[in-house]
């Protein structure tokens, strides 16, 4: 697969990621990742250095695996959530998309630029987030699948609530 390929179905993944965050379609959302994809947003040590290791300091959100993802779902969409009662409403852009250092044929290493608009409609605020990310997108079943995304939130210092759906 040559680089323009690549590059599409990397774009592709990314929009459809930011479209089922923002229609709150998390089943189609949960399908993006694979069962053993790592989920990072990692903290910041200080004004310029992020934590380095997930499983050792403090991190913004953690999961090493899907099911991590899911349980997150399943309190955000059944209530358990106090503070994403009511959601949200959100709009995600990806911009910049990019390849990374070359893997094997059936890994892609991709970064991008993001932000999201979030309306709070229990405050009536709105507020935004931006940063960067990291992904390793690999095959299974003919398709391809999030296996690590690593989120660089930009803006941590929010006055809001923060959650999988504002990244």
């Amino acid at each position: 697969m040559g680089d323009g390929s690549r590059l599409a179905v990397v774009t592709d993944l990314l929009v459809r990621e930011a479209t089922f965050l923002d229609e709150q379609r998390w089943s189609d959302w949960l399908s993006l990742f694979d069962e053993a994809c790592e989920y990072w947003v990692p903290s910041w040590r200080d004004d310029g250095r992020l934590v380095e290791d997930p499983r050792r300091e403090i991190s913004l959100f953690y999961h090493s695996s899907r099911a991590g993802l899911e349980d997150r779902v399943h309190r955000i969409t059944s209530g358990m959530s106090p503070a994403s009662m009511p959601l949200p409403r959100t709009a995600h852009a990806v911009s910049n998309v990019r390849l990374g250092a070359p893997a094997a044929d059936d890994v892609i290493r991709a970064a991008s630029t993001w932000s999201t608009d979030v309306y709070d409609p229990k405050f009536g605020e709105s507020h935004r987030f931006f940063g960067r990310a990291e992904y390793e997108l690999g095959r299974a079943a003919g398709a391809w699948l999030i296996r690590k995304k690593k989120t660089v939130l930009l803006n941590d210092r929010i006055a809001s609530t923060l959650d999988i759906y504002c990244i």
